[in-house]
């Protein structure tokens, strides 16, 4: 179920293992259930579960999974009865504590919480003393609160995440000096530096009436090109109006923090049909909860369940300050379902919406570029391009993108002055200086050049197929077959199924005389291409006449140059 990560925080956050017995005996219902869980198929799981566990109903394997699939679905009423019946038998399951906890903080009932603690039924010891400090929070016991703050401090390596969320609860209490101090205490920095904690710092700032503080760090954590969230904000401050902290308004909330920032931490670390038990449970506590929605779907999305992430995604409205954001996230998974059309649909209603985003204009220009509407997508790219008011070394991928679509309409002036803008923006980028040189040898000009910056590229990436595909072929353009061969065999290597890189081996081999083999490889190159996406940079009907006639009598039906006169 998850990967092996840096031990410390994983190991805090789970405790306990999921219950590990082994269903024996049960119908076609088990087995399919079985399949979805481990596709992270949540529908389909919560489904078979169910019609499972109506045969063995007290199956602690299926009560725990169901438990599962009902959590990552974001169903959390439906977990409960069922986690109820596992912690009334006495079954160790971190699931089902996690789903009990949550109900009992949805209801706000912090005694109960308490007392799971104390028995020992929680879901590790991160969480397990995060709520209860929150817990404390909510029955008004401050002080021993933040006593339960500072000893989940004491723990090795979970002080950034106790100091988070004890100067959350001192800004709560409006306390903001004391949180401000956390906040800014070199020795606890980490989680005041992600975009929630540094937005929670801005309203602390603010209401210490420290707002030009406040624009400074908006300006040195995210720059000039701000999200209409930070737009806000940055807005409001210059105003002189204070910023309400809103982070955090009740220990529920609080406690929907503590899920989150959990879910966040392990977002790159942990399989994502785990984190996303956190990101839902931060959910269902907060359903206002932004971060959290936009978290859950980016789960799911990487989950590869499209539709879930798209209804997930579609939860956050048009009045939301992150609604581009989501927007942009439906977008994505609708692409990657392969709803093409409806993703497009999207991305242009938010460029009518939002078109002062530049994000939102490139993103567009990706898809159409996906598409290969390449007219559509250099307009895509110059509004993007024409929003920049200062230019910045991020901005290369746009040229570069802009660059790629230019090649492709045969436009090559303008492709080639953005490619090079591209370089100038982030020099030795080995992605850019690959396309260039490569494109720079199929048009069979600045040959040196184009060694050069191939030579460049793949000293940089040594292990990316294209790359070395590059070298080997503008070597073989320079006439220097004997040299292209090896990495020509190693591009073959590491991208073993790419027809281009197979054509391209097979010249080569032929240009040294080994002519069986570059049939071969000729052989394998039409065997991988796709009818239905053939890739520009070969034509079948062209490697089919190379295994009629030959190489060289191609060359020469093309009006080219012989092999052996590039030598000369």
């Amino acid at each position: 179920m998850r990967k092996t990560v840096s031990g410390l925080i994983l190991a805090a956050v789970m405790g306990l293992a999921p219950f590990a017995a082994q269903a024996q005996g049960l119908a076609g219902a088990y087995l399919a259930a079985r399949h979805a869980g481990m596709t992270a198929d949540f529908e389909a799981a919560a489904d078979y579960y169910t019609r499972a566990l109506a045969r063995d109903p007290g199956n602690p394997q299926l009560l725990e999974s169901a438990t599962h699939a009902q959590l990552a679905l974001g169903r959390l009423d439906r977990g409960v009865p069922i986690a109820r019946r596992l912690d009334a038998e006495g079954l160790a399951s971190q699931i089902a504590n996690m789903v009990l906890m949550a109900d009992a903080a949805a209801k706000e009932d912090f005694a109960t919480l308490i007392t799971r603690d104390d028995e020992g039924k929680g879901v590790g010891p991160l969480i397990d003393g995060l709520v209860r400090a929150w817990a404390l929070m909510g029955q008004g016991d401050v002080s021993d609160a933040m006593t339960a703050f500072d000893l989940v401090a004491e723990e090795r390596g979970l002080g950034g995440f106790a100091n988070f969320h004890k100067a959350l609860a001192l800004a709560l209490v409006g306390d903001y000096e004391a949180a401000e101090a956390i906040f800014a205490d070199p020795a606890v920095a980490g989680l005041n530096r992600t975009r929630r904690g540094v937005i929670a710092h801005l309203e602390i700032l603010s209401q210490l009436e420290r707002g030009n503080e406040a624009l400074q760090l908006i300006e040195a954590q995210f720059g000039q090109d701000l999200d209409p969230e930070l737009r806000g904000l940055q807005a409001q401050l210059k105003a002189g109006k204070p910023l309400p902290f809103n982070s955090v308004t009740s220990a529920r909330d609080g406690l929907a923090e503590v899920y989150y920032t959990v879910a966040a931490a392990l977002s790159n670390e942990a399989e994502g049909d785990y984190t996303i038990l956190y990101s839902r449970v931060a959910e269902y506590l907060r359903p206002d909860h932004t971060e959290a929605l936009l978290l859950s779907a980016q789960l799911l999305d990487e989950l590869q369940l499209y539709d879930l992430a798209v209804e997930t995604y579609g939860r956050i409205g048009s009045d939301n300050a992150s609604f581009h954001a989501a927007e942009l996230g439906r977008a994505d998974a609708l692409r990657r379902g392969g709803r093409i059309d409806e993703a497009a649909e999207v991305l242009t209603a938010l460029a009518s919406s939002h078109g002062d985003l530049p994000v939102v204009h490139v993103t567009l220009g990706d898809l159409r570029r996906q598409t290969k509407e390449f007219d559509a997508a250099v307009r895509a790219y110059d509004a993007a391009l024409a929003l920049y008011e200062v230019e910045e070394p991020g901005q290369w991928f746009v040229y570069y993108a802009r660059a790629i679509s230019f090649e492709r309409l045969d436009r090559w002036e303008q492709a080639e002055a953005d490619f090079r803008k591209a370089l100038e923006l982030n020099p030795d980028h080995p992605q850019v200086l690959n396309y260039l040189g490569y494109s720079l040898v199929e048009k069979r000009i600045k040959l040196d050049e184009a060694l050069d910056m191939i030579e460049r590229a793949v000293a940089a990436r040594p292990n990316s197929g294209y790359i070395v595909d590059s070298l080997g072929w503008v070597l073989y353009r320079l006439g220097r077959y004997e040299e292209a061969v090896p990495h020509m065999e190693r591009a073959a290597e590491l991208m073993a199924v790419d027809p281009v890189v197979n054509d391209h081996l097979g010249d080569v081999l032929w240009a040294v005389g080994r002519h069986r083999e570059a049939e071969f490889q000729w052989k394998r190159a039409l065997s991988f291409i796709d009818p239905d996406d053939v890739p520009t940079d070969i034509s079948p009907d062209r490697v089919r006449e190379k295994l009629e006639i030959g190489l060289d009598a191609v060359l020469e039906g093309e009006g080219a140059a012989p092999l052996h006169a590039v030598k000369d």
